[in-house]
């Protein structure tokens, strides 16, 4: 992918390639953020729940507060990987609260979403916004409908979609403005099937721009060839320009000091 400048424009160049480093087996963050529910909460089958709070905010100008936005999810000591905040959520998160005054009206999907924070945070700042798990993950749909109660964000839709499979949820979806993608290359054999999904839905609509986070791990794996066979193009946003540069984003001790990168993709055809 290509880079950008420092400054993120409102709508980000591109080149025809891109690369994303694979994971390694994943580890929990480091330490948890402030949270608001005790640890020794009891949900899901007996696993431990509590709730962990994100409070985003921007300087204050002359003569004017800054704005100030707070975020509490739900997290879960589960296996499922979706059960808790991942580094790279928060950093997507912190580049959707920077582009928060382009959001109202927009539609705006979460895929591989879990407990949800970029598409609460979305909704929070006006977006019309659906989240999406993998229709064979239910503890990861429910946790996606407790984000929403926390937040009191009864009009967010919760679908099941599964990455690769033409199914009823996918087919009634609108077209959307924006897809969110949080950490959501894990496994190679899955890169293909999230870029199918990807491209069914830049046909409904050719405007659409995937905005996703990765955490870099290896080197060995990349979308490059796979970007350039669904005909879409990508450009890397440098963390300094949306204050994302930092190891405590949103007062959550995240992303820490792992390395996350933030793409943009879209549809090649949209340069045309």
């Amino acid at each position: 992918c290509r880079r950008a400048a420092a400054a993120a424009p409102s709508r980000p160049g591109s080149s025809r390639a891109g690369s994303l480093a694979a994971r390694s087996p994943p580890r929990p963050p480091a330490r948890p953020g402030p949270t608001d529910a005790p640890a020794g909460e009891r949900g899901f089958q007996g696993h431990a729940a509590g709730a962990q709070r994100f409070r985003f905010w921007e300087e204050p100008g002359p003569g004017a507060q800054g704005a100030v936005l707070e975020v509490h999810v739900p997290q879960v000591l589960h296996l499922q990987y979706g059960m808790y905040v991942w580094p790279c959520a928060v950093v997507l998160a912190q580049y959707l609260w920077f582009h928060r005054r382009s959001l109202p009206g927009k539609a705006v999907l979460e895929i591989g979403a879990g407990v949800s924070l970029p598409g609460i945070l979305a909704a929070k700042c006006g977006a019309e916004v659906i989240l999406s798990d993998s229709s064979e993950l239910p503890h990861c749909l429910e946790i996606c409908r407790q984000s929403c109660q926390m937040n009191n964000l009864p009009q967010v839709h919760v679908v099941g979609l599964t990455w690769g499979h033409i199914s009823c949820s996918l087919l009634t979806l609108p077209p959307q403005d924006i897809i969110l993608a949080s950490d959501v290359f894990f496994e190679p054999e899955d890169f293909e099937d999230i870029l199918t999904t990807v491209y069914f839905l830049m046909q409904k609509n050719p405007k659409v721009q995937l905005w996703s986070t990765y955490q870099v791990r290896s080197a060995d794996w990349s979308l490059e060839a796979l970007l350039y066979k669904w005909d879409m193009k990508c450009v890397h946003i440098p963390l300094e320009s949306f204050d994302a540069d930092k190891e405590d984003i949103a007062e959550s001790a995240l992303p820490g000091r792992h390395t996350v990168e933030m793409l943009v993709i879209s549809f090649a055809k949209d340069s045309l």
